[in-house]
């Protein structure tokens, strides 16, 4: 055999090795583009904490697992990306509770009132063992892999009347997000919990639509809610988490390695992300003080009378809910 026939065939072979590497299952297992979906518009913290997730995801493996991330419902509304999650044409999710919480009632449990009754209590409570054992069976009812809690502050309702406490919601049109546990939670008040799409929500309010709004503080700055309102009623019963989801047919075609690495990122970006709703919303709402908007405290004497029409409800449905209680006493 000549030279230049050994040299062709060490060429040829060796240019074949690598095709085959190239195209191996394992090698396109390992390099991966994650496309996560949210709701949130892009300045919200749930963005920006997915967007740091991708960006330390990137970093940390030089660029082979990089994230894309669709804010503001550009994929579709929640219910839209669970199905695609579930197909597997959507990698990530970051999803709310209230989305979650309809599907699998289990879930809901993490929506109910008074579980805590400050949002620096919601930061720790959404780390314990009770509220992370809530995910455990997201895969067999969602088809999806659930890998931790993210959190706004508590809820505070903004009217166009004036409010001194809770009973004075009896007959009023609330915008509530249209979760069942919200509906059951207000309606037990007497308000008639009226749905409206995110978007439409402050001419809704302006034009005379509902006469009241419930939401969370970051959002209702950003959203500017007070210039509708004449007051605040800072119920500190309600908040809603968000659980960043993995469509269950993509995590199955991933390494254990990146699997872990995954969870660790997200880990750190939800942590980045409590932190930053816990320790800014006291300036939001000094800033909503500044602007001069009566604001209001529920009474504490409610509180219990609330949390036991509630429960008659929704305990036998969600028993878990007794256990976040007992969490959340001791915060």
């Amino acid at each position: 055999m000549t030279l230049r026939q050994i040299s062709r065939r060490s060429f040829v072979a060796g240019s074949a090795a690598a095709a085959s590497l190239a195209f191996s299952p394992l090698l396109r297992a390992q390099t991966k583009e994650f496309r996560i979906g949210l709701i949130t518009p892009a300045g919200h913290s749930w963005n920006r904490a997915a967007v740091a997730f991708g960006e330390t995801l990137k970093k940390e493996t030089g660029g082979r697992l990089s994230a894309t991330v669709f804010h503001s419902g550009q994929l579709g509304n929640e219910s839209a990306m669970m199905q695609q999650l579930q197909s597997g044409a959507l990698d990530m999710g970051w999803i709310q509770a209230a989305e979650l919480g309809s599907r699998v009632a289990t879930v809901a449990a993490i929506n109910a009132p008074y579980l805590v009754r400050s949002t620096a209590a919601v930061a720790q409570l959404v780390k314990t063992p009770a509220a992370l054992k809530l995910l455990e069976v997201l895969p067999r009812e969602t088809g999806c892999i659930g890998l931790g809690w993210g959190i706004t502050g508590m809820r505070s309702v903004f009217s166009t009347k004036d409010l001194a406490s809770s009973a004075d919601l009896k007959g009023l049109k609330l915008r509530i997000n249209p979760t069942p546990v919200y509906r059951d939670f207000y309606q037990s008040m007497g308000a008639a919990p009226t749905p409206i799409p995110t978007p439409q929500v402050f001419d809704a309010m302006a034009n005379g639509q509902v006469d009241a709004l419930e939401a969370d503080i970051e959002f209702s700055w950003n959203a500017r809610f007070d210039k509708v309102s004449k007051v605040i009623l800072q119920m500190n019963a309600l908040f809603m988490p968000f659980a960043p989801l993995v469509s269950g047919r993509v995590w199955a075609s991933l390494p254990d390695k990146d699997k872990e690495l995954i969870r660790e990122q997200v880990a750190k970006s939800l942590d980045a992300q409590i932190a930053e709703i816990a320790g800014t919303e006291p300036g939001l709402l000094a800033k909503f003080k500044e602007t001069g908007i009566a604001m209001k405290a529920e009474p504490a004497a409610n509180v219990e009378a609330s949390i036991k029409a509630f429960d008659a409800i929704w305990l036998p449905k969600a028993p878990a809910i007794a256990e976040l209680r007992t969490a959340g006493a001791k915060l």
